[in-house]
């Protein structure tokens, strides 16, 4: 399942708790094909076959195809030369090797 640092944490909440969203708005990331182009909403509430991430308050809602392409992954943020801030994947650390 997708797992978010606390930083996308805090950058899905500030998405989502903006005046006129519903109580219950989460990220929703989707895509049409294959995984190739992910598509970032904020959505009011999750499609009908969305699944649901929710980590401290912070909701995501996939698609099926989406699901299925960031199971192995995890959400983070980075802030480029300018400032602006995006959201990056990186692959979840596998188990350490005793």
């Amino acid at each position: 399942m997708l797992m978010l640092t606390p930083t996308a944490v805090e950058a899905v909440r500030s998405l989502t708790s903006t005046a006129g969203t519903a109580e219950d708005a989460g990220l929703r990331i989707s895509t049409n094909d294959g995984a190739q182009t992910l598509e970032l909403a904020v959505a009011s509430a999750p499609a009908e076959h969305d699944r649901i991430v929710d980590t401290a308050g912070s909701r995501v809602f996939l698609d099926e195809q989406a699901a299925a392409f960031l199971d192995d992954k995890v959400l983070d943020t980075s802030m480029d030369e300018s400032g602006r801030s995006a959201f990056v994947l990186a692959p979840q650390a596998g188990p350490s090797a005793n």
